[in-house]
């Protein structure tokens, strides 16, 4: 199975390194066998990166997001604006659907909950300690890493 793992933010804001933090964890975790793609932020040329994958996962910090973090399936939405940056994931499948002519992989989010994004600013400890949360369930996530059982896990939280 090929996986597409996504992590996006600056480490130089904070709470906003999250999501490439959670993707060195999973690089130290063994899962080497995924793509892991990071970024300041999502474009439409992610959308490529999904050629081929059986499963994407997409990792984020948010402002409002349920504490520690919420985990669900996403689908393919529309509502770009006119600029291409700065995309939702949900827009990258949509992109990906527009240009393959295809329904994307099966894909996820898991959003943790940021409380500090100044420029210059350090992890907090909210956010320290839900990331810890975060790599947790990641673990459990990579020990049956099929849509079916992601789907599980999204509905036990």
């Amino acid at each position: 199975m090929r996986l597409v793992v996504f992590a996006w933010g600056n480490e130089s804001r904070g709470d906003d390194g999250i999501g490439p933090l959670l993707l060195r964890a999973l690089e130290n975790a063994g899962w080497d066998e995924a793509e892991l793609i990071e970024d300041f932020q999502l474009q439409i040329e992610h959308a490529l990166d999904l050629r081929g994958a059986d499963l994407a996962l997409f990792l984020d910090a948010g402002r409002d997001t349920p504490a520690p973090f919420f985990f669900r399936e996403i689908f393919p939405r529309g509502g770009m604006t006119h600029t291409s940056h700065a995309l939702a994931p949900e827009s990258v499948l949509d992109v990906f659907r527009q240009i393959e002519q295809a329904a994307p992989p099966p894909s996820f989010l898991l959003c943790v909950r940021g409380t500090s994004f100044g420029l210059g600013e350090g992890l907090s400890p909210q956010g320290a300690a839900r990331l810890d949360q975060a790599r947790a369930f990641l673990g459990r996530l990579g020990e049956a890493r099929r849509p079916d059982a992601w789907r599980d896990a999204a509905r036990a939280l």
